[in-house]
């Protein structure tokens, strides 16, 4: 999904100095709340905006509980990652399986040498560690 124009309207730095605005004039008000609608106005936004943009920074400063932005984009980013793994996975178990009831007797290292070949991926966690240096030279004997 990607995310609406409307929702980056407002530039890190314009929300960083509402909060900031919020945090300094809170003291002259009876309630945070009553700050943030006086300040919302100011800023061009709506009031509740102004109170998620205090509670995201309340959470990235350690203020508050939960996860902080920096997690939260780890969080989907580890999330992807996993998901592709897991496409990538069930590809390579796939194309195995039908190979299999097509008569081949292959290992499924073949297989994913074979996806390699055609550009297709299988599971690759972490950095690939190449230990030898393949010889070109000689022809690859055919698999069965």
């Amino acid at each position: 999904m990607e995310k609406s124009t409307i929702a980056n309207r407002y530039s890190p730095e314009v929300r960083a100095r509402a909060v900031r605005m919020v945090l300094e004039h809170q003291s002259s008000y009876e309630t945070q709340g009553a700050a943030i609608a006086t300040i919302a106005p100011k800023i061009g936004c709506i009031p509740q905006t102004l109170a998620v943009w205090l509670r995201k920074a309340a959470k990235d400063a350690g203020a508050a509980g939960g996860l902080t932005s920096d997690e939260r984009d780890r969080i989907k980013l580890l999330e992807r990652e996993n998901r592709e793994l897991r496409q990538a996975n069930e590809i390579l178990r796939k194309a195995w399986h039908q190979l299999r009831r097509e008569g081949f007797d292959v290992a499924r290292c073949t297989v994913a040498r074979l996806m390699t070949q055609i550009g297709l991926r299988g599971a690759v966690r972490g950095k690939v560690l190449k230990t030898t240096q393949s010889d070109t030279a000689p022809p690859c004997p055919k698999t069965r």
